[in-house]
C-alpha cells in the first residue's frame, strides 16, 4: 500500500501511539513492569529486647516467573536461649498471598507455629495446637504474633499496593489497621532521612509503632506484649532512642484516647448506698452500708440508715454487691498502655512493675498520677543485670562505678525500687543494695545466680525476692538453686528444724515473698490442655494473644504431675511463712493479663491454707505496708484513698468470687467493668 501524505499519515501514527500510552498510564497498565517483577533483595532487621541486642533477622525477597518468594531466618541469643524462626511467604505479582510457612527453630525441636495454602477454591490454615481449617478462597495476609519483620513489610507493601485500604483482614483471624501518624526525619550518619510512621493494630495486643521510607520498605518498628521489642533494618540502628521515644509518644496518645472516652464527668462526691462492706482488715462482712468518698478520699463509712448523704453527691446504688478494697498486682510488665483499662476492669487499682523500658514506664506512671490519666497508680521498680549474653535488658551494673550510676539513674527518675536480675554479681548487689538505700529504695528481684540462695542474697541487701523456685531455697543455706535442681521442694523431705530456721531468718531481715505461684501452676499444664482448664475467664483474652497466652508448650503428663506436686508442696510451706508474720505478695509475672492475679489469691487459700481474708490481704494490705503506703491505701477505712473493687459477689463466701469485679473506684474515678474490658482490647465469648 502507497501513501500519498507520510508526514500527515506518521503525525496521525504518533498521536495513536501517545493515545495508547495515555489510556495505559489511566488504567494502571503502564508497559513500565513494576518493580516486583525484577525484585532481588535482602537486608537485615536487629532485634533488640528492652533495647538490648539480642539477635538479628536476615531476609530476600526474589522473583520468580509469576510469583515472589520471601525468606526469612531470625536468630536470637535471649539470656542465653538459643533460638530461631524460619518463614517462608509466597506472592503473586499482586501481592496477594498464596503459601506462607512460620516455623519455630529450638535445640530440641522444630514447631510449625502458621501455615497457610491457597488452592482455586480454599484456603487452608494450619496453627500450632489446632487442626487444619479449611476456608472458602478470599482475600487474606497471614498474620500471627510471630510474624517476622520481612514478612510483616510484605504486609504494609499489599497495604499501600491495594490503595492504604482501613483494614486488612488477616488468617488465622482477625484483621489489621493501620493509621497513618505524621512525617519524620531521622538522622543517619549525618544525613537527614524522611520516614513515615503508622500506628498499625490487630498483630499484637494493642497497637505498634512502624517506620517506613519513602520507598515504603520497612525501617522499624516497635512492639509490645509481655516485653517491649524492637526491629531496626541495620543501618538505622543510631536512630534507636527516635524510634523508642516515637512510640512512647503513640502509647500516650492511645492513654489519651482511652482517657477521653471513658472517664468522662466524674463528681468530686460519691455516695455507695447499701453495699456490702469487706474492708481488708476484718474477717467479717459489714452489712448495707454507705460510703461518703470526696476528692477521692474515703470521709464516711457508716450503716445506710445513719449516714448522711451530701446534697451535692453522686449516688451509686449497691444493693447486693460487694466492694473491698482494690487489688494490687506486685510482679506487673505493663509494657504497653492496655493495661491501664484491663488492670482497672479487673479491680486492680495499683501496680509496681517490676521491669520494663525506663522511657515508657515513666512516661506511663506520670501520665497517670500527674495528668490523671485512666490507669491503677503505678510502682517502678528499675530493673538491671549484670556482664554478659544472659545478661537482661540495656540497664547493666558490671562495675561499681555502673552500679552507682544505675541507683542514680532510677532515683532521678522517681523510682521505688532496684530490681537486681539473675546475672548481677555477689559484689555489686552489695553494692546495689547499698546506694539504693541511701537514696531510700530497697532492692528486690531474683536471687543472683552467682549467689545461688536466697540468704546469701537477703545478707547482700535484697529486701524482697521473687519467684517460688529461688524464694524457698531459703530451707536449704548450703546449697544453691543450680544444685537443687528442678522439684526441689518435692524431691525433699522438710523438716520442722529447716521450717524454724528459715522462718526466722525471714523475720529477721523483714525480708518480703513475691511467689508468683500462679506461674508455677500454668508451667505445669500438660501439653494440649488450654488455660481455661486452670482459669475459667481467660477466653476473654484478646485473639492476638492466644499464641502466647492460651495456649503454652504444656509437659508431659508425668512432667505435669512432677511440677503440680512441687508446687502444692512449695505453697503449703509459704502459707506457713505467711501465718508465722512474713510478708507474701501476690504477682502474676503477666501469666494472663489480670487473670493470672485471680488464679495466684486462690491458690493461696487453695494449698497455702489461708483464710478468704489472708489471700485477699496478699494483694491488698500485704504490698501496702510493703511499699511503705498502708496509711493510704490497701484498706477501706476513712482517710484513705478511695481504691476499691465492686464485686457481684463476696468473696469472703468463696475466694472464687473475686473475678466478679463489676465496676472499680480509683484516684475517685468511677469506671464499670465491662467498657473497659472492651477498651482494652478484650473480647467476651460472644464477640468471637
Amino acid at each position: 500500500m502507497k501513501v500519498k501524505n507520510k508526514s500527515k499519515f506518521m503525525m496521525h501514527k504518533a498521536n495513536h501511539l501517545l493515545q495508547i500510552v495515555v489510556l495505559l498510564l489511566v488504567t494502571g497498565c503502564a508497559t513500565t513492569p513494576s518493580k516486583w517483577q525484577d525484585i532481588n533483595e535482602e537486608g537485615t532487621f536487629l532485634v533488640y529486647r528492652r533495647q538490648s541486642l539480642i539477635g538479628e533477622e536476615s531476609y530476600a525477597i526474589k522473583a520468580t516467573k509469576d510469583s515472589i518468594v520471601v525468606t526469612s531466618l531470625q536468630g536470637e541469643n535471649e539470656r542465653g536461649r538459643i533460638t530461631g524462626v524460619a518463614a517462608e511467604l509466597h506472592l503473586d505479582m499482586n501481592l496477594m498471598p498464596s503459601y506462607y510457612l512460620n516455623r519455630r527453630i529450638t535445640a530440641k525441636d522444630t514447631i510449625v507455629n502458621l501455615e497457610v495454602k491457597r488452592t482455586k477454591d480454599s484456603i487452608f490454615v494450619w496453627e500450632k495446637n489446632r487442626d487444619f481449617v479449611q476456608l472458602k478462597n478470599t482475600d487474606f495476609f497471614p498474620v500471627h504474633s510471630n510474624i517476622p519483620a520481612g514478612i510483616e513489610m510484605m504486609l504494609y507493601h499489599y497495604y499501600f499496593k491495594n490503595g492504604g485500604k482501613i483494614s486488612i483482614p488477616t488468617l488465622p483471624r482477625g484483621e489489621v489497621t493501620m493509621n497513618f501518624i505524621q512525617k519524620d526525619t531521622v538522622a543517619i550518619k549525618g544525613e537527614k532521612v524522611p520516614l513515615d510512621r503508622y500506628v498499625v493494630e490487630g498483630i499484637n495486643w494493642g497497637g505498634r509503632t512502624i517506620w517506613v521510607d519513602e520507598s515504603q520498605n520497612l525501617i522499624a518498628l516497635v512492639k509490645a506484649n509481655t516485653q517491649i521489642r524492637e526491629y531496626i533494618r541495620k543501618g538505622y540502628e543510631e536512630a534507636k532512642p527516635f524510634f523508642v521515644q516515637g512510640n512512647v509518644e503513640e502509647q500516650m496518645a492511645a492513654l489519651t484516647k482511652y482517657t477521653e472516652d471513658l472517664k468522662g464527668t466524674q463528681a468530686s462526691v460519691k455516695a455507695l448506698v447499701g453495699v456490702d462492706l469487706v474492708d481488708g482488715v476484718h474477717d467479717t462482712t459489714q452489712k448495707d452500708m454507705t460510703l461518703i468518698i470526696e476528692n477521692g478520699r474515703i470521709k464516711t463509712i457508716g450503716k445506710r440508715t445513719e449516714v448522711s448523704i451530701p446534697e451535692n453527691a453522686k449516688l451509686i446504688h449497691l444493693k447486693g454487691k460487694t466492694i473491698m478494697p482494690g487489688m494490687w498486682d506486685m510482679h506487673a510488665h505493663s509494657n504497653q498502655v492496655q493495661w491501664a483499662p484491663a488492670y482497672l476492669a479487673g479491680g486492680v487499682t495499683t501496680i509496681r512493675d517490676n521491669g520494663n523500658e525506663l522511657e515508657f514506664a515513666t512516661s506511663f506512671r506520670d501520665a497517670i498520677a500527674k495528668k490523671g490519666a485512666l490507669g491503677p497508680d503505678i510502682l517502678l521498680a528499675g530493673m538491671t543485670d549484670g556482664a554478659g549474653i544472659q545478661g537482661n535488658g540495656v540497664v547493666r551494673a558490671r562495675t561499681v562505678q555502673e552500679a552507682k550510676e544505675v541507683a542514680d539513674l532510677y532515683f532521678t527518675n522517681g523510682y521505688k525500687q532496684i530490681k537486681i536480675y539473675s546475672s548481677v554479681n555477689p559484689e555489686l548487689t552489695k553494692v546495689l543494695a547499698e546506694e539504693g538505700h541511701k537514696r531510700g529504695m530497697s532492692i528486690t528481684g531474683h536471687v543472683p545466680n552467682a549467689i545461688g540462695n536466697a540468704r546469701g542474697a537477703i545478707d547482700a541487701g535484697m529486701d524482697m525476692l521473687s519467684h517460688t523456685s529461688r524464694v524457698l531455697t531459703v530451707l536449704f543455706p548450703d546449697k544453691k538453686v543450680k544444685e537443687l535442681g528442678s522439684n526441689f521442694i518435692s524431691k525433699n523431705d522438710i523438716s520442722q528444724k529447716q521450717m524454724d530456721e528459715a522462718t526466722a531468718f525471714l523475720l529477721e531481715h523483714k525480708t518480703v515473698l513475691d511467689p508468683t505461684i500462679a506461674l508455677s501452676v500454668v508451667r505445669a499444664m500438660p501439653k494440649g490442655d488450654v488455660i481455661e482448664t486452670l482459669e475459667p475467664f481467660s477466653d476473654r483474652i484478646a485473639y492476638e494473644l492466644f499464641e502466647g497466652k492460651r495456649f503454652r508448650s504444656g509437659v508431659t503428663p508425668a512432667r505435669s504431675e512432677a511440677a503440680k506436686a512441687d508446687y502444692i508442696k512449695s505453697m503449703n510451706i509459704l502459707g506457713q511463712f505467711y501465718k508465722a508474720g512474713v510478708p507474701i505478695v501476690a504477682g502474676t509475672d503477666n501469666v494472663v493479663p489480670v487473670f493470672g492475679l485471680y488464679l495466684e489469691i486462690e491458690t493461696y487459700q487453695k494449698y497455702g491454707d489461708l483464710t478468704p481474708l489472708q489471700a485477699i490481704q496478699t494483694a491488698t494490705s500485704v504490698p501496702a505496708k510493703a511499699m511503705g503506703l498502708y496509711t493510704e491505701t490497701g484498706s477501706l477505712e476513712v482517710g484513705k484513698e478511695a481504691d476499691i473493687a465492686i464485686l457481684e459477689k463476696n468473696p469472703l463466701e468463696d475466694i472464687r468470687n473475686i473475678r466478679t469485679v463489676e465496676a472499680v473506684i480509683t484516684n475517685g474515678n468511677y469506671y464499670e467493668s465491662e467498657p473497659l474490658w472492651h477498651a482494652a482490647d478484650f473480647k467476651s465469648k460472644n464477640d468471637k
